[in-house]
């Protein structure tokens, strides 16, 4: 089966995780996509580690599969004039490079659109190409703490934590791979490539969705909730006589089956719990009474009741725990690739489920340069056509 992108080129000058993360889901979908990189590599995550295995980093194998690799010094103008010849054959440039740098190496989105007038050209940024903030290097981190988004992870005891992964290169990432695709489809009916300006900072503050809206509405300063949520009672994390678990009463009808189950089904008739904002008002009363039932029996108990009577519910897993997960490899989540160097790597696969045009596994995350001969040679054919 071909890939939904088979039949596109994507020219990857991006490291780290936000830019490699996109170009890998367009990867997995089909596309042929050329990793550029300095001599030697210049991905920093090839060093971020541990772990290593045979001293390639985790970090690296999990956002650079299916993609093969040039190696190229970008101050030579000979590398600049291979740039271009690449962009001829080419319908996308990403690259996350600080604002102006491209337009220094020359192989802007203005010179290469007169390259290529379909070019599909992402910029993928800390803060965006206009604004105060253009010329300020972004990480990941950084963001999350200007944006809001510490501000409201963790508890009041906790202080502003960040979230375990690097949620806004991951969402930027995503958010440049939807941009690039509908950039593409565009490209079909007016024959015309453009531009698209990404960054961290913007997808930061668009992954506040409703708590930004909260503020937006109220003018009110949102708490750090920790596992509870801003909206929604009783939707948060509970012990249990062994452990503990998660409940996510969506709606009025889940929260008086969960009374049910609770043997209280008199609380789902109090004018104090009975719709969801009085809950929300009262969340203080209503936490401290749940907490106290369900530490009368062990997690496997209540999520078995709460399967039974279709109240959203989980367990909280460990890594470890989520490998083994039968849901997860019944999807297929988890992938095994030979590496020429690395070995027999694991990788968390695609969540991507196409019926006719499935992801697929083609290239192992590439060593820097792997694939130089291979496409250097094809350059050069192009040129003698």
């Amino acid at each position: 089966m071909s890939g939904a992108l088979e039949n596109i080129r994507v020219l990857d000058l991006t490291r780290v995780l936000a830019g490699p993360y996109c170009t890998m889901i367009l990867g997995d979908l089909g596309a042929e996509v050329i990793k550029v990189e300095a001599p030697g590599g210049s991905d920093e995550t090839r060093k971020w580690g541990p772990p290593f295995q045979n001293d390639i980093s985790a970090y690296y194998l999990c956002a650079n599969r299916n993609k093969k690799s040039i190696t190229l010094n970008l101050k030579s103008q000979e590398s600049i004039e291979t740039i271009k010849s690449l962009v001829k054959e080419s319908d996308v440039v990403i690259h996350n490079f600080k604002t102006g740098t491209m337009e220094r190496f020359g192989i802007d989105y203005e010179q290469l659109s007169k390259i290529n007038p379909g070019i599909v050209f992402c910029s993928i940024t800390g803060f965006g190409e206009t604004g105060p903030y253009k010329d300020l290097p972004g990480y990941d981190f950084i963001i999350q703490g200007m944006s809001g988004l510490m501000s409201i992870t963790g508890d009041e005891q906790s202080g502003p934590q960040k979230v375990g992964v690097a949620i806004t290169d991951i969402l930027t990432g995503l958010y440049a791979a939807i941009g690039i695709q509908a950039a593409l489809l565009e490209r079909e009916q007016s024959g015309k490539g453009q531009k698209l300006d990404l960054s961290l900072y913007d997808t930061a503050i668009s992954a506040l969705v409703n708590i930004g809206s909260n503020y937006l509405m109220s003018e009110k300063i949102p708490s750090r909730l920790g596992n509870h949520h801003a909206n929604i009672v009783p939707y948060q994390t509970f012990n249990t006589m062994d452990g503990e678990m998660v409940v996510a009463v969506g709606n009025d009808n889940q929260f008086k089956a969960f009374c049910s189950i609770l043997g209280k089904d008199h609380y789902s008739e109090d004018e104090r719990f009975k719709t969801n904002p009085a809950r929300v008002e009262n969340r203080d009363i209503i936490i401290p009474l749940i907490q106290e039932i369900l530490l009368t029996k062990p997690t496997s108990y209540w999520l078995d009741k709460c399967h039974e009577n279709n109240i959203p519910c989980g367990p909280i897993q460990n890594i470890e725990e989520v490998t083994k997960d039968p849901q997860l490899h019944a999807r297929e989540m988890f992938l095994e690739v030979g590496h020429p160097t690395a070995g027999l790597i694991k990788m968390i696969g695609s969540p991507l489920k196409l019926s006719r045009t499935p992801t697929t596994l083609r290239h192992h995350p590439p060593n820097p340069g792997e694939h130089n001969e291979e496409i250097l040679h094809s350059i050069h054919k192009s040129n003698i056509n």
